[in-house]
């Protein structure tokens, strides 16, 4: 299995999940711009799993060489890169705090993704598995920048599941809402929206099983989304949402 952006508490509770449910890797390949706090990981699920894992230091606002990665196969790609940037006024008008957020989530991001869709689609089989956001459904005012960047990976991974289909490689859109994480530390989250990592992972681990197409982490965001993206404009530019 691949891993992007394998910090995420999401991604590393996705590994254990799958873990736990017996599922057999012959290597996770754990990509990161943090190799330390990586490398404790792979140690872990070492002891607790005897699962080999190899640390790979991937810095998305750096220039890649994709030719680091000739040797990598896999069945499965999951990425939970994601970058909450800089929501205020301030952060808004802030072009290095724009370009960060697009990059990561976006713009960088696509090129490695289409890089292991390519030997997906060679082998014809695997599971791409990505975490988008609801912010990406509709525009609003308090995180837009970030909302438009989920959009459009919400768009990509769209389009590439159109695109595998028939290759049969099989592409998975999740959308959590609210998390308990530590890029949403310090939010004031609604606890009965918020979803813990453990709880995130069951829910993607069950909607790759299943081979779902796109799955909200908690159930009542498809409600409260669709409700949002079916105001009518007029209304919604008034709203401070």
């Amino acid at each position: 299995m691949i891993v992007l952006g394998s910090t995420s508490e999401v991604a590393q509770a996705f590994v254990e999940k799958a873990l736990q449910e017996g599922e057999k890797f012959e290597k996770i390949y754990l990509f990161t711009s943090n190799k330390e706090t990586t490398e404790r990981f792979a140690r872990h699920i070492d002891v607790k799993f005897l699962q080999q894992a190899e640390v790979i230091e991937l810095d998305l606002t750096k220039e890649i060489d994709y030719n680091r990665f000739d040797y990598i196969n896999s069945n499965v790609l999951f990425c939970a890169v994601g970058y909450l940037g800089e929501g205020t006024e301030e952060g808004l008008y802030d072009n290095r705090n724009t370009e960060r957020i697009i990059d990561i989530n976006y713009s960088k991001l696509v090129p490695v993704m289409n890089y292991f869709a390519h030997k997906f689609e060679s082998r014809r089989s695997g599971t791409i598995i990505g975490l988008s956001s609801v912010a990406g459904d509709r525009g609003r005012q308090s995180n837009f920048i970030y909302g438009s960047a989920k959009a459009a990976f919400t768009a990509y991974l769209s389009g590439l599941r159109n695109y595998l289909f028939d290759k049969k490689v099989h592409v998975l859109t999740i959308k959590p809402g609210f998390m308990e994480t530590k890029m949403t530390e310090g939010l004031p989250l609604n606890p009965k929206l918020t979803a813990t990592p453990k709880q995130a992972a069951s829910c993607i681990y069950k909607a790759f099983k299943k081979q779902r197409n796109v799955a909200y982490v908690l159930p009542v965001w498809s409600i409260i989304m669709m409700i949002i993206r079916n105001i009518p404009e007029f209304i919604f530019k008034k709203l401070k949402l």
